[in-house]
């Protein structure tokens, strides 16, 4: 377990910020270089690495020529300014407890009847280059290869281009799988709050995502009448506004709603903004009730049209439905959990992860492990280390049963 630990702050210092965070965004550098440690430790501890089309990194242990794999990972990309645990600790978490169950198998104390893989998944976070979850995207065949390799940054450089410059623009054929799991940090602070070891996903949330343009008109700051003003960006200021209103519009927690990015333009301190546009994302855990919530962002936007000031367009939306995690997987993480005398609880995701593009194709089992403070996406992110722990051992226990045993794959949900 030390092992793990150590590894886990040697793999930290890649992209590390001054706040003990790290920046690795999809692509960059400090990307490739995390990259390339986590492909050597791989390759010492006798896994078979390949690097599909869209740069997903697959590690495998074959043992049954043949026979599908259990797959196991998450991503090692970061937001800016991020945190060092999202995604990271489920890559090399699934690593080191491939390699103990590796080792039973090696000792004889487990007959496999599936191969093993890890993977990294790539841009899973979606800041540098957009849609999120775009390397699982790929695998699950929602996106294609093609689609995603002409992706381009704020600066127009293509994905294509990003991956071939830190080595990544593979052409390897993923492993056929027949399960995937993926342990990550909670991100909000239901665990911590009611001191449980391990939270058992059983669904996501759903979630709606816009993209919005407001379109003013240029003009000087300090030459314009206020009354002859076509301010986009206060345009915008009202529509930010207006998406917080729409989630006080139900009772605490049942909607969430964010703007988190703006382009302006000409982004002048001495013009006034001809055109913003901003990403936009409301969810909640009932479809109806996010119907709604989309209902009232619409008529918000149609409001600040009227006004005559700015034309407020969506250019774009994508509906994420919340679907559930298979009860098979749900009950073999709560049975591995009370065998190893920690508590447990069901729960559901309101974050976005790679498990929520493969448990539409595969039986998925998504666990959690406390967050302190609920914090995420920041430098101060942070789990403790017996949390850490705990969490690769249901995991360990988890894959060992796969690898045995497997896990049904008939649609009976919880």
């Amino acid at each position: 377990m030390s092992e793990f630990l150590a590894d886990f702050d040697t793999m930290s210092g890649f992209g590390a910020t001054a706040n003990g965070g790290v920046e690795r965004q999809a692509g960059s550098e400090a990307d490739g270089l995390t990259r390339d440690w986590f492909r050597m430790w791989l390759t010492k501890n006798g896994f078979r690495c390949r690097v599909d089309a869209v740069g997903n990194l697959f590690g495998s242990l074959e043992w049954i020529e043949g026979a599908p794999h259990v797959l196991v990972g998450s991503h090692l990309d970061s937001q800016p300014k991020a945190g060092r645990f999202d995604g990271a600790y489920g890559v090399l978490a699934g690593a080191h407890a491939a390699t103990t169950v590796a080792e039973r198998v090696a000792a004889g104390k487990i007959r496999p009847a599936f191969n093993l893989t890890v993977v990294d998944w790539f841009n899973e976070e979606g800041c540098r280059f957009s849609p999120s979850l775009m390397g699982s995207g790929v695998f699950t065949g929602k996106f294609t290869a093609e689609k995603i390799l002409d992706v381009v940054d704020a600066d127009g450089c293509t994905v294509r281009t990003a991956l071939r410059n830190i080595g990544y623009l593979g052409a390897d054929e993923p492993p056929m799988c027949k399960a995937y799991v993926e342990i990550h940090i909670e991100q909000g602070r239901v665990l911590e709050d009611e001191e449980i070891s391990i939270g058992v996903v059983t669904a996501n949330w759903a979630v709606r995502k816009y993209r919005v343009r407001i379109r003013g008109e240029q003009a000087h700051t300090g030459a314009t009448l206020i009354e002859d003003r076509r301010d986009a960006l206060l345009g915008a200021a009202q529509m930010i506004v207006a998406t917080r209103e729409v989630a006080s519009a139900f009772p605490p927690g049942v909607v969430l709603t964010s703007i988190g990015k703006l382009t302006v333009e000409p982004n002048s301190p001495v013009v006034v903004a001809s055109d913003v546009v901003m990403a936009v994302d409301i969810r909640s855990s009932d479809e109806t009730t996010l119907a709604k919530a989309h209902e009232l962002f619409l008529q918000a936007r149609t409001d600040i049209e009227a006004r005559g000031e700015v034309s407020v367009d969506v250019e774009s939306g994508s509906l994420r439905p919340s679907t559930p995690y298979h009860r098979a997987g749900i009950e073999l993480s709560e049975s591995i959990a009370d065998g190893l005398g920690l508590s447990a609880r069901r729960m559901l995701t309101r974050a976005g992860h790679d498990s929520i593009n493969l448990k539409d194709l595969m039986p998925t089992v998504m666990l959690f492990v406390p967050s302190v403070g609920g914090v995420s996406h920041s430098e101060i992110e942070y789990t403790e280390p017996e949390d850490l722990l705990a969490g690769l051992n249901v995991l360990t226990g988890v894959l060992e049963r796969l690898v045995v045993e497997g896990l049904s794959s008939e649609q009976e949900q919880s």
